[in-house]
């Protein structure tokens, strides 16, 4: 997707894309713009359901196009239209890289797998949107592991490593991350009404 400023637009969504977004936040938590102290007008319905498309679709840092299409995916799947999209988006290689905490972005954790960093079950991808499965091992290639990026993640502090998500098994001295189960919906941010966004696609 589009490059753009992490401080501005998490100003912009109310909600902290980032770390860095997130400290932005907290220094200036309205709008940008001369107007963002100001603006007190209650938005219209489909105002608040595209706030709720855009802070998902930032957040996984999504275009538009790749964004409607795994959510059209979740609509044609069994389950409930808003729970299965959040558990396609948590099981993006870019995410898992990302909640693995091999990465301190989604935004770096996709160009670790466009450069061909990373293995799946043993074998080179440049997909940042494969969908894993429970089984699943991500490594990063042998012929990485000496990079200066990959040496340092391996020198961090174990409690680095320390996501808490138990679908997730992040092992630092392997730099190797392996999907024990199924995500649910719950292990996904909670940042946005998905139910929002189900209604701002169905108008």
């Amino acid at each position: 997707m589009a490059r753009f400023k992490v401080g501005k637009m998490s100003r912009r969504l109310g909600i902290g894309l980032t770390e860095k977004g997130r400290k932005v936040l907290e220094r200036r938590p309205y709008p940008p713009g001369q107007h963002g102290l100001s603006r007190k007008s209650k938005p219209s319905e489909f105002a608040r359901q595209l706030l709720e498309k855009q802070k998902l679709r930032f957040l996984y840092r999504l275009s538009e196009k790749q964004f409607k299409r795994l959510f059209d995916k979740a609509r044609r799947l069994e389950g409930t239209t808003g729970e299965t999209f959040l558990v396609l988006l948590e099981k993006r290689l870019d995410n898992v890289i990302y909640r693995g905490r091999f990465a301190k972005t989604r935004a770096q954790a996709r160009q670790l797998v466009a450069h061909g960093h990373i293995t799946v079950n043993g074998r080179k991808s440049k997909t940042p949107a494969m969908q894993l499965r429970a089984g699943d091992v991500v490594t990063v290639r042998p012929e990485s592991m000496d990079a200066t990026y990959f040496a340092d993640l391996k020198q961090q502090n174990p409690v680095w490593f320390e996501h808490g998500l138990g679908w997730l098994e992040t092992s630092a001295d392997e730099l190797s991350i392996k999907i024990t189960q199924e995500p649910s919906h719950e292990d996904a941010e909670q940042l946005a009404d998905v139910q929002a966004i189900i209604e701002f696609y169905s108008r």
